[in-house]
């Protein structure tokens, strides 16, 4: 069961993080991956890290948020691989100011990257994945999908937005076999959380004081339940939303 041989991963913002934990565990479980990110060395390193090395994943440098490059990167893909079956929305990114202080470059900087360059990527490989018979998608949100916050107001508008963007894309492409589910990481070890840990000295501990597992989650964590959605014993589940979280979300 799971087995993903064969198949073609396509992972935004895959070079670390949470990306690059579900493109290992993509890797693990029989796909090739195509990792989408800005910075090259960075990239490249990740390709190494994986298991079979360039043999089974493939970096191309682009700015998702350009939508010119989005769908070039994509059409390389399916040209390096010769299909493309799977779409991990995962490239994010957030600035810590407070609404009333974030500038209105800053706000499309965020929302760009985290709702508009998934919007770019789904656009992209729709022909793919038709010429394919069909794909999967799995986009990244966050708890700041279901609650609010402090220091993220575009963030959490961009990640309500992506939950809401897979609803519509579920329902919309299910005639053409292409499936859509969007996963809510809890809080999980990544640069973007090391930030957030030395800008608020009390987040770890009032963390992990709500969380029932006890413990801040790792990018390996997200790697079961997508490689799982990705695999054709769940063709006939779309439009799901599922936390990804040991507990935070239902801690009262």
């Amino acid at each position: 069961m799971f087995d993903l041989s064969g198949k073609v991963a396509v992972v935004t913002g895959g070079a670390s993080g949470i990306g690059l934990g579900i493109a290992r565990g993509m890797v693990a479980a029989g796909a090739r991956v195509v990792l989408i990110g800005r910075d090259r060395w960075k990239g490249r390193a990740a390709i190494e890290s994986l298991s079979g090395g360039s043999a089974n994943g493939h970096f191309i440098q682009a700015d998702i948020t350009n939508q010119g490059e989005c769908t070039e990167a994509i059409e390389q893909a399916e040209q390096h691989f010769g299909c493309l079956n799977i779409l991990i929305n995962n490239a994010g990114m957030n600035i810590r100011k407070q609404g009333h202080e974030l500038g209105s470059e800053e706000w499309h900087q965020i929302v760009d990257t985290n709702l508009s360059g998934a919007h770019f990527c789904a656009q992209a490989i729709h022909g793919a994945f038709t010429r394919a018979g069909g794909g999967k998608i799995i986009n990244i949100g966050s708890m700041l999908s279901l609650f609010g916050t402090t220091y993220g107001s575009a963030y959490a508008a961009s990640k309500g937005g992506i939950v809401q963007l897979g609803k519509a894309w579920a329902v919309e492409w299910a005639p053409h076999n292409i499936q859509v589910n969007t996963l809510l990481p809890g809080w999980i070890e990544s640069d973007l959380t090391a930030e957030a840990k030395r800008l608020f000295p009390d987040l770890e501990a009032g963390i992990l004081s709500r969380t029932p597992q006890g413990r801040w989650g790792k990018p390996e964590d997200l790697a079961g339940i997508a490689v799982a959605l990705c695999s054709s014993e769940y063709d006939f589940m779309t439009g799901a939303v599922i936390p990804v979280d040991g507990g935070y979300s239902v801690q009262g």
